[in-house]
């Protein structure tokens, strides 16, 4: 039998390894931000169009190379990190396999130029599918400029599974924002198709974290600040009362590297037991410093992942450290040792007993012994009332009073389900007003159909209803406003002023006015009819994480995601009580609707139970 196991050519060894470093445009930004930094830049520029798709360029002004570094940096396995295997456990760079630039210039065109400070002269490199078009000697400015252009122009199938510019520019500012955090003395600039997104200048890890989620961020954060032998916490948390449904704000960095660590967050979580309500995530930046032996860093394609020697000591450091700084800055309830002793208990009252007050009562008082100084006339009777000097007095004259017929007397008494029924007290006919609907644990409405019972789900009911209305607004574009008396300035980071504005549009067709719209700030003058005020906040933050998590791919509709978007934010909680006259309206509106029976998440409304369902369960 012939031999069959041969080596691959090393083109295609490329687009293998390719694979597992380049998924998507932010695989390549996180690898090219990260050379940069390992060249000791101090200023960085990211140019991208297109999402990346069409563009992604990194300049910075670190050492350079020479023309033959620059060659052999697209080689498979060639790097300047490390030297042998024992350098592994002595990281202090971002890079080290030696595999980022060989795959992606298997899959793109690349065009690099470099040049090292003491050259007069740099070096640019052209090369499309690993195979090097052109090598030449440019006049560069010192450091290093890469261009990717036409990601996977080669493998269509994966260009075809790339997702929508939306969606891929949020994953290439995700990872510009994990490089950034980890290195703020590091300068940073951000290009999307010819507009700025950020200009970080050098500045401290506060000032860093503020210039990217926006200003409002400088009051949340509660400074976290810990140094054991064993580790080394600086960072900040956020306080629990801005805890968001989404977890887009969490950053652990360990040596200037961002993870992902399940175990880590759950210390986190411990830490804010008992001051956010549950299925909110609380906000974090850590930066945590370990000895490099501790830590095994290659043991994910992207270096997401760390393995640490002595987990369980790390989070228990973790969570004490969060819960002091939350204790000392007066954000979760504490012993106070320093309590001012006004408000204590004087000794000499220790050992006394309570006495009851004394409460003190004329029973001989009787309101009707002074007599009135203007005596009305008895209607009834035509006498001048007495002056009674006691209280049988009150009655005379009653004797030649009309009498009452008691047939016409009225009375209101009350059945065992809570209704009224009003009719005569001798009469043999009763009329009876019967409740039509029921609500159930505040969160299930019960109404009573032809074959048996319906039970609907009062909150996606209601989101069903909500969510039609919109899009009809939307569609229509007949939406009304309602102008606010003073105007309304929300703040938001970059990031999230580029996804409002896309969106902008949309909004306005829903009801909202904006005023003005800043790279930082917006003014809203007008909201649509029923949303007060305080709930514009709740509405614009549920739609920006809708639009971070939910986006669907090639059919992404603004309007229809802005319609389920204030439809979840504005609909009827679970736990809300409402009256008869609101659940028959809830009931009524659910079932004018044109698809009442799932709710905009397509999840059921209600549910509906025959009579011989009813049946069955007796026998």
């Amino acid at each position: 039998m012939a031999d069959i196991i041969q080596l691959l050519p090393d083109h295609v060894a490329n687009q293998i390894a390719a694979g597992e470093v380049v998924q998507r445009p932010s695989s390549v930004v996180k690898e090219l931000l990260e050379n940069a930094i390992d060249a000791e830049a101090t200023e960085i520029k990211l140019i991208v169009k297109d999402a990346g798709k069409t563009l992604i360029q990194v300049i910075d002004n670190g050492k350079g190379m020479s023309g033959t570094d620059a060659r052999l940096s697209f080689e498979r396995h060639a790097t300047s990190k490390i030297r042998e295997a024992q350098d592994l456990f002595q990281l202090h760079t971002k890079g080290f396999r030696g595999e980022a630039l060989a795959s992606i210039a298997a899959i793109a065109h690349v065009e690099l130029k470099t040049k090292l400070p003491s050259d007069e002269l740099g070096n640019q490199i052209e090369i499309e599918g690993s195979e090097i078009k052109r090598q030449e000697v440019v006049v560069a400015a010192s450091g290093t400029s890469i261009a990717v252009k036409n990601l996977f122009f080669n493998i269509p199938a994966r260009r075809n599974f790339l997702k929508s510019d939306t969606v891929e520019l949020r994953h290439v500012t995700d990872e510009f924002h994990r490089v950034a955090l980890a290195h703020p003395t590091i300068a940073f600039k951000f290009y999307h198709n010819g507009s700025e997104l950020f200009n970080l200048p050098s500045e401290n890890y506060r000032q860093r974290i503020v210039h990217i989620f926006g200003p409002k961020t400088n009051e949340k954060l509660v400074p976290v600040e810990e140094l054991t032998e064993v580790l080394e916490i600086t960072g900040f948390v956020g306080k629990p009362e801005f805890a968001k449904k989404s977890k887009s704000e969490q950053f652990f960095f360990v040596n200037n590297r961002f993870i992902k660590s399940a175990y880590l967050n759950h210390a986190v979580g411990a830490a804010f037991e008992g001051l956010i309500k549950e299925g909110y995530h609380p906000s974090y930046y850590l930066q945590l410093q370990v000895d490099p032996k501790t830590i095994d860093i290659n043991i994910h394609p992207t270096k997401t992942e760390i393995k640490f020697d002595d987990e369980h000591t790390l989070y228990a450091i973790l969570r004490s450290a969060i819960k002091h700084s939350l204790g000392q800055f007066n954000i979760a309830p504490v012993l106070d040792f320093e309590q001012q002793n006004q408000f204590n208990t004087p000794y000499s009252y220790k050992n006394k007993q309570a006495s009851a007050p004394a409460v003190e009562v004329d029973r001989d008082f009787n309101p009707f012994k002074e007599e009135r100084p203007h005596q009305r006339t008895h209607k009834s009777t035509g006498h001048n009332k007495p002056s009674a000097g006691n209280w049988e007095s009150l009655y005379i004259g009653l004797e030649s009073s009309s009498k009452i017929n008691q047939s016409e007397i009225e009375v209101n008494t009350f059945t065992v389900e809570g209704d009224i029924k009003t009719g005569s007290m001798f009469s043999t006919n009763t009329i009876e007003t019967r409740k039509t609907t029921f609500q159930l644990q505040q969160k299930y409405i019960i109404s009573t159909i032809k074959s048996g019972l319906v039970m609907i789900d009062q909150n996606r009911a209601h989101q069903r209803i909500l969510y039609e209305g919109y899009l009809r607004q939307l569609t229509l574009k007949e939406a009304t406003s309602q102008q606010l008396l003073f105007p309304l300035q929300l703040q938001f980071s970059n990031a999230e002023i580029e996804l409002i504005k896309q969106v902008q549009i949309d909004l306005e067709h829903t009801g909202f006015v904006f005023s003005e719209v800043k790279q930082d700030s917006f003014v809203i003058t007008g909201v649509p009819v029923g949303v007060s005020e305080s709930e514009v906040s709740i509405i614009l933050d549920q739609l920006l994480n809708d639009i971070e998590n939910d986006v669907p791919d090639a059919n992404f509709s603004a309007a229809d995601l802005l319609a389920k978007s204030m439809a979840k934010s504005l609909s009827i909680r679970n736990g809300q009580s409402l009256s008869t006259e609101e659940q028959e309206h809830l009931v009524n509106q659910l079932f004018a609707c044109k698809d009442p029976n799932i709710s905009p998440t397509n999840r059921p409304t209600f549910i509906t139970m025959s009579v011989d369902d009813l049946e069955k369960r007796f026998m």
